[in-house]
């Protein structure tokens, strides 16, 4: 308990003495982070992009969508094939048949043992 108090008590600590020095850093690297973005370059690069995926995407479209069409034929498929592979050609026993075969087997061999 000692420990999580001591912990605790560092992680405020740290805040406090973060917060104090750590708004100014953090202006710092905003006006970095927002200088570099509105760089020319940057810009540039950023309006090849933008007119890439615009030539781009309705082919992106067209192969999703074709992709998404070959996978719901294939679910369509094994859904349609799976209830015809499922049925057996033998017929089932039922619960009562073989309950009757395992008390016979059962009782032959209480039988067997006692003679």
């Amino acid at each position: 308990m000692k420990g999580k108090i001591l912990f605790l008590t560092g992680l405020g600590v740290g805040y406090l003495l973060g917060t104090r020095a750590g708004r100014e850093r953090y202006e710092q690297i905003k006006a970095a982070a927002s200088s570099l973005w509105h760089a020319p370059v940057v810009q540039r690069q950023v309006d090849t992009v933008q007119e890439f995926v615009k030539d781009k995407a309705p082919e992106v479209v067209e192969f999703v969508a074709d992709g998404a069409k070959k996978v719901v034929a294939q679910v369509s498929g094994r859904a349609e094939a799976e209830p015809k592979s499922a049925k057996s050609t033998s017929k089932p026993r039922s619960a009562s048949a073989s309950a009757k075969k395992s008390t016979g087997s059962a009782r032959k061999s209480a039988s067997g043992s006692a003679s």
